[in-house]
């Protein structure tokens, strides 16, 4: 298994890779593409805004084919092409710089393509805000079939991705077709918290995590006693943290073990490892709210799960790419050596037999999710049939 790699570089692959997981159509992709592989040649960060150009065309000629679907009435046609169009929007304004001309509108126009598309398609999923200490959560609620109260697993960004593509990940639907609900949040740092509230991150995620619980709890839908929590990429730093400090989780998994990103900052300072995004220290520091590389590296120094880990006293999952280009494997080991306290802790490496082996499945998610997915029907006491 391997990472389709068309452009001549790591970040632009990647977020082909995200596209193509997440639904893209490879017909649309390549058409996407093709008129700026050369660009691709100058370095991850140079072409962007010719990247956004023509991933933005595309959703402009899919959102111009939805509206004669709707002119027809084929309201499930035009939410299949809205989904794609939201799709190509968000992976273009994700590509851009901070303050990027066009980013902010880019951004906005997929959120609306995107509500656009849940109202047509009846989809399974709410927006709803949780209330923090200041501003508001932003989350994606999919409930789990059936009448009567169900267990719930919250979802968490990691560095780059927003709620929107947790929710195109397709764990949601693996989870609720075992019976579990999904509450899919943009945390500070990350998704709308980031973008429309400047909410920066806070590396003590257990402060965001249980307010989302104290949401959870008032949902009528809800068994409060079966709430778990997942994280992808530098999700697998907040989602372990989060269990670790928050008494009312009663299980948890990581989607790429993010054990030691402090240290992983020191490595790519030496150009160790692949980058998530183009213009890196940019992000990072727009989203940490750094004023400079100083302060970014300060923010950033409790990133460390060590010292942590044995507050786990819950099931946890510990899963990881063999390959990842981003996240060395060590640090799944890190992850799960520590769980000293944990009465039932796993750690699944994703080899080369079955696929998933780069950085949280960007080859083929398929396999991270369903395995997560079984881990919280298994110890949330979903359906696991």
């Amino acid at each position: 298994m391997a990472l389709f790699e068309y452009f001549p570089n790591y970040i632009w692959n990647l977020s082909v890779a995200i596209a193509m997981e997440s639904g893209g159509r490879i017909g649309e992709i390549v058409d996407m593409c093709q008129p700026i592989k050369d660009a691709a040649s100058s370095g991850a960060d140079a072409g962007t805004p010719m990247f956004m150009a023509q991933w933005v065309a595309m959703a402009d000629k899919l959102i111009d084919l939805a509206d004669e679907d709707v002119a027809q009435g084929h309201a499930f046609s035009a939410s299949d092409k809205l989904e794609r169009a939201s799709l190509y929007l968000f992976n273009a304004e994700r590509m851009q710089g901070h303050g990027h001309p066009g980013r902010q509108a880019t951004y906005g126009k997929a959120r609306d393509t995107f509500d656009r598309s849940t109202a047509l398609g009846q989809i399974n999923r709410r927006r709803v805000e949780i209330p923090l200490v200041t501003g508001t959560m932003p989350a994606l609620y999919t409930s789990a079939p059936g009448e009567g109260h169900h267990p719930v697993v919250i979802y968490c960004n990691g560095l780059d991705s927003c709620k929107e593509l947790l929710y195109w990940s397709r764990l949601p639907e693996a989870l609720a077709r075992r019976g579990i609900s999904t509450l899919c949040v943009d945390q500070p740092g990350s998704g709308e918290a980031l973008r429309l509230q400047n909410l920066p991150v806070d590396p003590h995620s257990e402060n965001w995590a249980s307010k989302a619980v104290d949401w959870l709890e008032q949902q009528q839908d809800v068994d409060p006693r079966r709430i778990g929590m997942t994280g992808i990429s530098l999700g697998g730093h907040f989602a372990p943290r989060a269990v670790a400090y928050e008494p009312r989780f009663a299980s948890g998994a990581v989607w790429g073990a993010n054990h030691n990103w402090a240290e992983v900052q020191q490595k790519r300072l030496k150009r160790e490892g692949e980058n998530p995004v183009p213009h890196y220290w940019a992000h990072v520091m727009w989203a940490f709210g750094a004023s400079d590389m100083d302060d970014f590296l300060a923010k950033a120094e409790g990133m460390n799960l060590n010292g942590h880990m044995d507050g786990i006293k819950v099931p946890f999952l510990v899963t990881h790419g063999a390959k990842d280009r981003q996240i060395s494997v060590d640090y799944a080991h890190d992850c799960y050596d520590q769980l000293v306290n944990s009465p039932n802790r796993a750690l699944k490496l994703f080899t080369e037999r079955e696929g998933g082996v780069e950085h949280v499945g960007a080859d083929n998610m398929s396999y991270g999710r369903d395995y997560i997915a079984d881990w919280f029907a298994e110890t949330l006491r979903g359906q696991s049939a």
